[in-house]
């Protein structure tokens, strides 16, 4: 099945394999085994089943590549011909990660915040509009908090609940443990709910034609190409009665934008600093560290928090420091309004395995994102000549996370007022009607 490398069909949706180019040197096999613990894993699909349907599309493989063998399925030429198309209205998203890694493309200092470098790059690209997904993070927040307190005051689900924003960690569960579905929350990822929010509360407030919409996210992550391509995550077209609408349309990584922009001659250090667009306005802290490992847990107790208690979070649980850092399975006990939350953050499907493997009856929520070090390292950032990745470069990406997060005013997903105005006039309530129609989803064994 695996020999010395990793099978990739023709069909994946998140990388390519150029068999010319492989020299069968191991290391993509390395790291699918030892990190994401998928290759050579005895398969649930039955006899006959394909190898490469076990790939989980985080394409870690790529990045440990020195030989560009396996690298990203580019969507790059898709994207420039709907721009191109002056019917179109191209709607640019980017995940929180893409800001800490898209001047290592361009710069020597890693993880350089540039936010408004990015944003100007993708208004020079031909960006109609250009929208921040911590926007959806905070959204995802208070569905998902929602979601873990509706568990753990009134036993709706399983606990512990897990996170559902990192796709390639929701196919591992789907394909190797799929008698845990039900644990994971039905909290659609932040480009899913941004992409169903764009088409249909955006498109309202704007007056604009949902169907001419096209939804571009930009991410760190590969997987994402494999997750809007989800059968279910066609919420927004069954709301509109569009049965060809997707919710998202198309996903570019870090690595492709600056690709992009090297194709046309952008200058990344001369750009000028732009600004978001404001109609779904930006997220809080918690929003911005949901790239870093133990980032989606943060954001989920500090709103926990102060839905329990009426209370703001306190300081030491704003820098919540036993779920941050670079090691694989972090735990730890949170109390709160007389209620102990056993916790649990992990990276890396290889730990999750191990993780599953013991006694989980006694934790409430468990994040798990299949990167190392979370989002800041997918697979589609740029790697600054490093094969594979450091931690150094991880740190760095990690520390501007937190420094942004730190210095913002709001740092509580339960507090953005934009996030506020969108329930009061559109979705009306976390888990309610019409919430559940276009933030959830559901999963399926593979």
């Amino acid at each position: 099945m695996y020999d010395r490398c990793v099978a990739v069909s023709e069909g994946n949706p998140a990388i390519v394999k150029d068999n010319d180019l492989c020299v069968e040197c191991g290391h993509c096999l390395a790291v699918c085994q030892e990190e994401i613990g998928v290759a050579g894993r005895p398969q649930t699909l039955g006899a006959g089943a394909e190898p490469e349907l076990s790939c989980i599309n985080c394409g870690q493989c790529s990045a440990a590549c020195p030989e560009s063998a396996i690298s990203l399925r580019s969507e790059i030429d898709l994207v420039r011909r709907e721009i191109e198309d002056p019917e179109k209205i191209v709607v640019f998203s980017t995940s929180p990660s893409v800001r800490v890694g898209l001047g290592d493309a361009f710069l020597d200092k890693a993880g350089t915040w540039a936010e408004g470098k990015m944003v100007a790059a993708l208004k020079a690209l031909g960006a109609d509009y250009v929208f921040d997904v911590t926007f959806s993070a905070d959204l995802t927040i208070i569905e998902e908090g929602c979601e873990l307190l509706s568990r753990l005051l009134t036993a709706s689900g399983p606990l512990p609940q897990f996170t559902s924003c990192c796709p390639a960690w929701v196919k591992y569960v789907e394909t190797y443990h799929p008698e845990r579905i039900g644990n994971l929350s039905s909290a659609k990822s932040p480009i899913g709910m941004q992409g169903a929010t764009i088409k249909t509360y955006f498109a309202s407030k704007e007056g604009l034609d949902p169907a001419k919409i096209v939804t571009v996210n930009v991410t760190p992550c590969t997987a994402k190409k494999a997750e809007i391509r989800r059968p279910e995550l066609c919420d927004a077209g069954n709301v509109l009665g569009c049965s060809d609408m997707r919710d998202n349309d198309y996903v570019i990584t870090t690595k492709e934008l600056a690709q992009w922009m090297k194709e046309e001659a952008i200058d990344f250090a001369s750009l000028s600093d732009a600004a978001f667009d404001s109609i779904l306005g930006k997220g809080s802290g918690a929003g911005v560290i949901f790239g870093n490992t133990g980032g989606v847990m943060e954001a989920a107790l500090r709103m926990a928090y102060q839905s329990l208690t009426g209370r703001p979070p306190a300081d030491d649980l704003l820098d919540f420091e036993p779920v941050r850092g670079l090691t694989g399975v972090k735990r730890a006990s949170v109390h709160i309004d007389g209620k102990t939350i056993n916790v649990a953050v992990i990276y890396g499907t290889a730990n999750a395995e191990k993780f599953l493997s013991g006694d989980i009856s006694d934790y409430h929520f468990v994040e798990v994102m299949t990167c190392p070090g979370g989002c800041i390292s997918g697979a589609g950032q740029p790697q600054m000549h490093c094969i594979p990745v450091v931690d150094d470069i991880r740190k760095s990406r990690i520390g501007s996370m937190y420094a942004e997060d730190a210095k913002m005013s709001l740092r509580n997903s339960i507090d953005n007022p934009q996030v506020a105005r969108v329930y009061r006039d559109f979705y009306g309530s976390p888990l309610g009607t019409l919430s559940e129609k276009l933030l959830h989803t559901t999963y399926h064994k593979r």
